[in-house]
């Protein structure tokens, strides 16, 4: 098998030309933001959008930073202007039912009109009532009233009175009463002076006032009827005279708002109410001051029915509304009802209903983040009830798990019609597939963000355009293309494939507005590629304490890597560590020890636990490499050991475990390797070298430590051949390979990757399956039947004594 050349530097570092940019700087770009390579999610998002039908709502997933809020707001943008303005939204007082106000929808802007009609309608009746009341058709009706009752009284009485004094009776008018009492020559006779009358004459006189008194009760027992009648002509009256006041302004109120039948229909209730209660207009000026716009007036007077309250008022509105909840708590969803503190009680009224994110967004789009609205308590069943339900119906929290001792309203539920759009990390979305059933049936589409982008002149165009943007939109120095290619580049290496370039446009956006820093700094007019290198340089010299420290304790033997010598049984494997926004590689090493066994490889990490199921997998398919390769003929009879020396944290991967197996195999053959290069590659079954992730990372860690030591021309790092696509290392680096003093070595297969390592050819098998004998695989051979037939003797001696 031949051994792999090392690659040439346009192999190691792929650059964006300039050339292809026809525009000198990125101030003769409009600034337009195009969303680009994410034609997946945006034919998902137009499809959400279009569809009316329930369940349709959409789940934007993808990485933070990749630009879905941008782009839903982007295409919503373009449609909400042309949709449908909604209509207003407000709640009135219930005259029926007061605990339960009423919902009013109305065309757009014409909440807030019927709100200040109806201040002002109010406001007028504290002078109309009064000037009704107090004027002379009405004073003189009620006079004649009151009259027509004191004259039927009167009357009656004055017959009785009549009547006694034809029988030589007086009528006395007493504090308790009447009474009525003999009468001679004019005068009332005296106790002593009645009792001297003849007896037939006292029980005639006694008869007669004994009939009277009757007649007196039964006129006194019809004047309570005659007083309700003329109090409900009184009444009867003011009702006449109130609505004769009140009907030109209710006219005049109505007029305003066509043939809206729920306004009509509210201002006829609200026209009897005020009918009903007209003597509350006709108190003292102070309570009329509460009902007036900027008074302190305390919540819940009287008053206060009259009122409107507008939960939502599109009256200003061009389009659809387009709302993003920040804060996608309960009570924020939904709305709330507010209460008041009054003497140690709390009390509310519709007047303190607010409004919530989908009253405001109902007939538009609502955007919520989906981790916040997982982590408010209760908001994601709240959010799946109205939906589910259509329609918004607002909850007292505190009432509702009686955490308060108070009464409480419940208002009239509003019809829903929006369209939700949660943005949300991958994780999150398929969480709720798997365990929330509702889930699927609301949410229907997902539109699934990619992590980066195919590096094509369409999606390098698009980098340049959302770097003019971002340059545009913070007042930023513009880009030379020289400086955007550079970022290009750079997108490439955060994709970690030349082939692509990042879409994390968070990132890319942070990238620019720290070159302006820089730029800036430098008295420039327009930023340079050297101002992007420098920005990207400080922004990893800032995150690197803990790179340099670990590259200290290696210079200084703390951490023993050896980079010049050959050992056998010992390797340069390479690591990579995230510590916050920073990833870098290390060389770690990796032993291999053997003995005489049962053919058993073990994983000291594993044993420790300290080692991940990823890990250990990887340890078992280098076993599976060596038992298919060498235990055909003869069993395996070796004990091996692995271990990641001096490693103090949990180890979980598999691409160390080709290091583990070059180790292994030079511990068998009793092969040194050579420590000047380093290793990184999982392996399967076959020998088979297999791509990993951070390939950049773990290079250019092992060239910084071979660098502070010296680069001799022999260092260098063995990659899987199908990570050459990965490749975007640094400048130094690409210097170093360009001049011959640092190779990188694409292997295929571990019989490429042991050769690079020893020097020895790994040896192919012959027609009897036999390796040449001074090669690897010959060597691992013939140690492994050596070790076989040593166990084979042991467990012969061992048989025949017994013992």
């Amino acid at each position: 098998m031949p051994i792999p050349s090392a690659l040439p530097p346009e192999k190691v570092y792929r650059k964006c030309d300039p050339a292809e940019f026809r525009f000198d700087t990125t101030e003769e770009l409009d600034g337009t933001l195009e969303i680009t390579g994410q034609e997946r999610a945006l034919d998902a998002i137009s499809f959400s959008i279009g569809m009316l039908h329930d369940g349709f709502n959409l789940f934007a997933l993808g990485p933070n930073g990749t630009g879905k809020e941008t782009a839903v707001m982007h295409y919503l943008d373009t449609i909400a202007p042309d949709a449908g303005i909604p209509d207003d939204w407000c709640y009135v007082y219930n005259f029926e039912k007061p605990r339960h106000p009423s919902a009013l929808q109305l065309p757009p802007g014409k909440a807030c009109k019927l709100s200040s009609d109806m201040d002002r309608m109010v406001e007028a009746l504290f002078s109309v009532l009064p000037t009704a009341f107090s004027s002379e058709n009405y004073q003189a009706q009620e006079k004649i009233i009151r009259e027509t009752f004191q004259d039927q009284q009167s009357s009656s009485i004055e017959e009785i009175e009549k009547r006694a004094a034809k029988s030589d009776i007086a009528l006395i008018r007493t504090p308790a009463g009447f009474a009525f009492a003999p009468v001679k020559n004019g005068e009332v006779l005296k106790p002593e002076e009645f009792m001297l009358l003849g007896e037939n004459e006292r029980e005639k006189i006694e008869k007669e006032i004994e009939s009277l008194k009757n007649a007196m009760q039964s006129v006194m027992a019809q004047i309570p009827k005659w007083q309700r009648e003329a109090q409900d002509k009184i009444k009867e009256l003011n009702r006449q005279i109130a609505g004769f006041a009140i009907r030109p302004l209710f006219t005049e109120l109505k007029s305003g708002f066509g043939s809206i039948e729920q306004v009509s229909a509210y201002l006829d209730k609200a026209e009897k109410d005020i009918i009903d209660h007209f003597d509350h207009f006709l108190e003292k000026e102070s309570t009329h001051q509460e009902f007036l716009p900027g008074i302190s007036a305390m919540k819940g007077s009287f008053f206060n029915r009259y009122k409107v309250n507008v939960l939502v008022d599109n009256g200003t509105a061009t389009g659809a509304p387009v709302i993003i909840e920040e804060k996608p708590a309960c009570q924020n969803l939904l709305g709330d009802i507010e209460h008041l503190s009054q003497m140690g009680t709390l009390v509310t009224d519709f007047t303190l209903i607010k409004p919530g994110a989908l009253h405001r967004a109902n007939g538009g789009y609502l955007l919520i983040d989906a981790r916040r609205l997982l982590m408010e308590p209760l908001a994601w069943e709240t959010l799946k009830k109205a939906l589910r339900t259509r329609q918004i119906r607002i909850e007292s929290l505190a009432q509702l798990y009686s955490l308060i001792s108070t009464v409480s309203l419940d208002p009239e539920p509003i019809p829903l019609n929006v369209k939700v759009i949660l943005l949300g990390e991958r994780m999150l979305y398929y969480l709720l597939s798997n365990y929330d059933p509702d889930f699927g049936e609301l949410f229907k589409v997902e539109a699934d963000f990619e992590d980066d982008l195919r590096n094509t002149p369409e999606n390098r165009m698009g980098y340049a355009r959302i770097i003019a943007a971002v340059a545009m939109e913070g007042k930023l120095c513009h880009f030379e293309r020289s400086a955007v290619a550079r970022i290009i580049e750079h997108g490439s290496r955060l994709s970690g494939d030349a082939e692509k370039v990042s879409a994390h446009m968070q990132s890319i956006a942070d990238l620019v507005r720290e070159t302006d820093f820089f730029a800036r700094k430098n008295n420039r007019q327009h930023a340079t590629a050297e101002d992007v290198q420098k920005a990207i340089d400080a922004r990893i010299m800032r995150a690197s304490r803990t790179r340099e420290r670990i590259r200290e304790a290696t210079l200084r033997n703390t951490i023993l890597i050896d980079t010049d010598s050959e050992k056998t049984g010992q390797i340069n494997g390479l690591a990579v560590y995230g510590l916050g926004g920073l990833s870098f590689g290390h060389p770690g090493r990796i032993t291999a020890r053997v003995s005489i066994g049962k053919g058993e490889v073990l994983d000291i990490e594993r044993e420790v636990e300290m080692g991940g199921p990823i890990h250990s997998k990887g340890v078992l398919i280098l076993s599976g490499f060596l038992a298919a390769r060498f235990g055909i003929e003869l069993p395996l009879s070796l004990s091996a050991t692995l271990v990641f020396e001096q490693s103090y944290s949990s180890v979980e991967g598999d691409s160390a475990s080709s290091a583990e197996l070059y180790a292994l195999l030079s511990a068998l053959s009793e092969t040194p390797i050579r420590q000047w290069l380093a290793v990184t590659g999982s392996v399967n079954q076959h020998g088979e070298v297999q791509a990993i992730g951070g390939v950049n990372e773990k290079i250019e860690g092992f060239f910084d430590l071979c660098r502070a030591r010296g680069l001799n021309g022999r260092h260098g790092v063995l990659i899987p051949a199908s990570n050459i696509d990965n490749l975007m290392l640094r400048s130094d680096v690409v210097d170093a390979v360009r001049q011959g003093i640092f190779s990188i070595y694409p292997v295929r297969h571990i019989d490429e990757g042991i050769e690079l390592l020893t020097g020895i050819p790994a040896g192919e098998p012959d027609k009897n399956g036999l390796y040449p004998e001074k090669s690897i695989n010959g060597k691992v051979s013939f140690r492994l039947k050596e070790m076989a037939l040593k166990m084979k003797k042991y467990s012969s001696e061992y048989n025949g004594n017994g013992e």
